[in-house]
């Protein structure tokens, strides 16, 4: 009898212990606190990084981005529906070649003649912050440019930027795109641009005192909106495309391989009152960019900087730059901050190489402290 106890209470031990082997083996395991933490990498997000060289916000050249972050300039986020690219860049710090302005951006790695271009390049974007100061009767305060075309050669010049603006206390700001000259002779001081406004205001509305801003434009788009934009360059021609829901499409269409600026008569009205008074009165060569290689720019080109506007009453913001402190300027909105969702790139078989713009801009860092 005491035999047969004993075997019964072993059974029964031996099933319990059974029961608590299974039900542990059924328990679901925590997630790797490592898996949970990884990094959604740009690359990921917008597969095309092998066309492009990162430049960051201190000036540095970071190369392709593939499976790369910088937590000050570059990384990415999720709006709650989508994964975004963000690019950041503060009002002040170290910029890439000539420039007076901060960027975090991507630079193609090939460039194209526009004669014999057949080049594409399209973004999904919102803008999510430009800088807290500035003055409100310079040009480029509280802008950012997202999109650019630029010159390789000659004097580097840009037959297209597009810029987001939005003036303190506006709730909407303005999309427009600039024409800058490629000028004629020896001299680029008289470069000046020509904006023509998407929606809301082109460059040239702005305020008439230092903190005194016009009236907020009733078709703008908002901080955190999303648009895009489509840019083709086939023939010498320069197509554009914006799109934003709620918003009428709008396009236009420019020639840059043929002036209409090689007079001094020709120079728009907008421009005689913006860049003339200021000495920027040139004309522009007869074949404007023709045999030039130009190459396209994404990202965020900070517009507002800490320079006095007794230098340039367009381009230099004299906005806070706390000594080129990166942090602070982060902390009190001084900074502008782009996000991509979506980008697409189209080269022909007719670029080549753009290296030669790199090794020339990538050592000569420019402080914007100044």
């Amino acid at each position: 009898m005491k035999k047969l106890i004993i075997t019964s209470l072993s059974m029964v031990l031996l099933l319990s212990v059974f029961l608590i082997v299974s039900s542990c083996s059924n328990t679901p395991k925590k997630a790797d606190t490592k898996d949970a933490q990884k990094s959604v990498y740009a690359s990921e997000v917008i597969p095309f990084f092998n066309y492009w060289n990162l430049i960051l916000g201190d000036g540095s050249n970071a190369g392709k981005a593939i499976n790369y972050e910088q937590k000050d300039f570059f990384y990415t986020a999720n709006d709650g529906k989508s994964n975004w690219v963000v690019f950041k860049t503060p009002n002040s710090g170290n910029t890439h070649g000539s420039s007076n302005n901060t960027r975090t951006e991507l630079a193609q790695l090939k460039k194209w003649y526009p004669e014999t271009a057949n080049d594409k390049l399209t973004a999904t974007v919102k803008v999510m912050n430009v800088s807290a100061t500035g003055d409100a009767r310079v040009a480029a305060s509280y802008a950012v440019v997202i999109g650019q075309i630029h010159s390789a050669d000659g004097f580097e010049n840009e037959p297209l930027k597009i810029f987001y603006k939005k003036f303190p206390g506006h709730t909407k700001g303005s999309i427009f795109w600039d024409y800058e000259i490629n000028t004629a002779g020896d001299d680029n001081s008289g470069r000046w641009d020509y904006s023509s406004a998407v929606w809301g205001y082109d460059l040239s509305v702005v305020g008439t005192g230092e903190n005194t801003y016009p009236e907020e434009p009733k078709d703008g788009i908002a901080l955190g909106e999303e648009f895009s934009y489509e840019i083709v360059v086939k023939d010498g021609i320069m197509r554009l495309k914006f799109t934003c829901e709620g918003h009428e499409t709008k396009s236009f269409t420019k020639n840059i391989i043929k002036s209409d600026y090689t007079t001094t008569a020709a120079i728009p009205e907008q421009t005689q009152k913006l860049f003339v008074p200021i000495g920027q009165d040139g004309v522009e060569r007869e074949n404007a960019y023709t045999g030039e290689g130009c190459f396209f720019k994404l990202g965020c080109y900070n517009q507002t900087n800490g320079k006095s506007p007794e230098v340039n009453k367009n381009w230099c913001s004299g906005a806070e730059i706390h000594g080129g402190d990166i942090q602070k300027q982060y902390q009190d909105g001084n900074y502008a901050e782009v996000w991509f969702k979506t980008g697409n790139i189209t080269v022909s078989n007719n670029a080549v190489s753009n290296q030669g713009y790199f090794t020339e801009n990538d050592d000569w860092h420019s402080p914007a402290t100044k």
